[in-house]
């Protein structure tokens, strides 16, 4: 028997990946007798922060990490793709509907036993440890110490999602960049709407931090008002870049422009892609009404800023995702510094295959460096001077590999699957 803790994504992976193999799991998911923050259902491998896993094309990094991940049979994946909706090269699913199929699918799956209750300590045996970067206080005082430091943290930020019904249809246009589609929902904006904008965004009031509490940002997903901060000019090269667009009424690029994404097969809810925010809730509805398009708004769900935990990978991980001072113990997802959903699942994915080997008698797998999944985990588990998460980036494979990855993929899927 091995136990997984968390039933996020990368819990539901590894419990899959284990119980596919024969050997029967015990899967631990706090919901719904405890909710963090950012959760809302009770159901696995729910998508809080954004309904997007990326991109899908081989010419990116995320694309490449998730033709591993189908080569190697994610269960996440699967679904992921059983519940697209449009989103232009991106691979965007409906949320609700991809839970509740994963949920579903886990909790009938031979040799799984979901138990939903909190887990306040690392048990004993082969324990794969996926309690996500909302871990509880109890639990996470038990990590710390096991560890023997203090995790790290920093925050992470989540968008706001409108009504469609709500948006003025006269004022947007739907459109993909270069004209690859009418995936996204566009609000333009003249050079005044934007200054106007910026003015209120800088100068509006954010949620406060606790005394103790140091302010960190994970550099991927900076608060909307953090990034205007750093320049008048930043969010023109960030979420509000006009570049590849051209509004239909004008026949020119816009200054700037705020996009959104469908959450929903229906289209009935779309999210600001790119306002994660922790402005104060009656900011938000001053502010991102300003832009053109929603000046009537409603909100389905507001942005907001959670503690997120992952503990110093490089000093307490193997390159098999081992706990060094406790071979039976395996970390996976965020909880290792890897950012992202498809990064999360490609992580509880490789702990349960690992942990598999470890319950036959076999030796764990170190992943080759030369495969996305495989130059994740070599980087979160290097030592270097201060450990940050990390997204899936052709920066982290060996010098030329970028370009030889296409032809290799068979060698490589071959290496993966042994």
């Amino acid at each position: 028997m091995i136990t997984v803790i968390g039933g996020g994504l990368a819990g539901t992976e590894a419990a899959y990946q284990i119980a596919k193999r024969g050997i029967k799991v015990r899967l631990f998911e706090q919901r719904p007798k405890n909710y963090t923050p950012a959760h809302k259902s009770a159901d696995l491998a729910e998508l809080v922060c954004s309904n997007s896993l990326k991109s899908t094309e081989l010419t990116n990094a995320h694309g490449q990490l998730k033709e591993e991940l189908k080569i190697l049979d994610s269960v996440i994946l699967r679904f992921a793709y059983k519940n697209q909706i449009p989103g232009g090269k991106a691979l965007v699913v409906d949320r609700e509907a991809f839970a509740r199929d994963i949920t579903d699918f886990i909790t009938n799956f031979p040799n799984i036993e979901v138990i939903r209750e909190i887990v306040k300590e690392i048990p004993d045996g082969i324990v794969i440890l996926t309690s996500g970067p909302l871990t509880t206080e109890d639990l996470a005082k038990n990590i710390a110490t096991f560890f023997g430091e203090e995790n790290l943290y920093f925050y992470d930020a989540i968008s706001p999602i409108i009504a469609y019904d709500s948006i003025d249809k006269e004022k947007i246009f739907f459109a993909s960049r270069y004209g690859k589609g009418r995936d996204y929902l566009n609000c333009p904006m003249t050079k005044e709407e934007y200054e106007n904008f910026y003015s209120a965004l800088i100068t509006a009031e954010t949620f406060p931090l606790h005394p103790f509490e140091e302010e960190k940002y994970f550099e991927g997903c900076l608060p909307i008002e953090e990034m205007a901060k750093r320049g008048k000019e930043t969010l023109l090269f960030g979420p509000m870049k006009p570049v590849g667009l051209i509004d239909p009424k004008t026949q020119k690029r816009p200054y700037a422009c705020v996009q959104l994404r469908r959450e929903n097969v229906e289209g009935t809810m779309f999210n600001i892609v790119g306002f994660q925010t922790k402005l104060k809730i009656k900011e938000q509805k001053r502010v991102f009404r300003m832009i053109p398009g929603l000046e009537k708004a409603e909100f389905l769900r507001y942005g907001s800023v959670h503690r997120n935990t992952f503990i110093n990978s490089p000093k307490c991980l193997c390159p098999t995702l081992q706990a060094k001072k406790n071979k039976n113990l395996f970390v996976a997802g965020q909880l290792t510094g890897v950012e992202g959903y498809v990064e999360s699942t490609a992580m509880g994915l490789v702990a349960g295959i690992n942990a598999v080997r470890l319950f036959k008698g076999e030796k764990p797998l170190i992943f080759p460096e030369e495969t996305m999944i495989g130059a994740l985990i070599k980087y979160i588990t290097t030592p270097k001077q201060n450990f940050q998460p990390i997204n899936a980036n052709f920066g982290l494979l060996p010098f030329g590999f970028k370009e030889q990855w296409s032809e290799n993929l068979l060698r490589i899927s071959r290496r993966l699957t042994g």
